[in-house]
């Protein structure tokens, strides 16, 4: 499938099933998942059958490892740490900004080769505005190439949620963040925006950040001299 041939699905798939649902949840559309305070809602599982198999149908072989499939069965998550070529899928990233009414929230995919993270894409359904990513190639903000020369403003740290703070990162709206849940639907399609905008992606002790078994990351609007490479 080609770069704009995923970005269309995920826009389409917003349309369908997140965008009518944005400050319209009903009550039994919202629920929460194993701990207390993790919400899931309708649109998060309705996008991510969609999703899962429009990404299925373009590549067949392909293991892609969603979100809530994993809430499911976390066994998949072993599964693809070892495939040859997987996706990620995040249907609602930023579930909580999501049924609280804010436009921060997004929906995010990432492919991946043996491990590394070589394609990514993340929209922002009520910003309008489209993120994608090539391994080598570059990064792109509604078809404007980030080239790590936008100025940083006074924005410190991030707090959002991934598919909002790396775009922020890549774009130079922050400076830096910190998490210590590294889910690979989380932060792969955001490491590879920004490390592509010249930007760092680390574990706080300095190692490198691999999707299957990531440390917990310290990520930086510019690069660090000697910093790994995300992989």
């Amino acid at each position: 499938m080609e770069t704009d041939t995923v970005l269309g699905l995920l826009q389409d798939v917003a349309a369908e099933v997140i965008t009518p649902r944005f400050r319209a949840l009903g009550r039994g559309d919202v629920s929460s998942k194993r701990r207390p305070g993790d919400l899931v809602t309708v649109a998060d599982r309705e996008a991510e059958v969609l999703i899962t198999a429009g990404l299925q149908a373009g590549y067949p072989d392909a293991l892609v490892l969603g979100e809530e499939a994993v809430a499911a069965d976390p066994a998949l998550l072993a599964r693809w740490a070892g495939a040859e070529h997987s996706f990620t899928v995040d249907p609602v990233d930023g579930t909580r900004h999501f049924v609280h009414g804010s436009p921060d929230h997004a929906v995010m995919v990432a492919e991946l080769r043996s491990g590394t993270v070589v394609r990514s894409w993340i929209w922002q359904p009520q910003h309008r505005t489209a993120y994608v990513a090539e391994r080598g190639a570059g990064a792109w903000r509604d078809g404007v190439r980030l080239d790590g020369t936008q100025a940083a403003t006074t924005r410190g740290r991030t707090g959002t949620c991934c598919g909002v703070d790396y775009p922020r990162l890549a774009t130079g709206e922050a400076r830096w963040g910190c998490w210590l849940k590294t889910k690979p639907w989380d932060h792969a399609p955001g490491s590879l925006l920004l490390t592509e905008a010249g930007g760092t992606v680390a574990g706080v002790r300095g190692t490198a950040y691999r999707p299957a078994a990531p440390p917990r990351l310290l990520v930086a609007r510019s690069p660090r001299r000697g910093a790994p490479t995300a992989t």
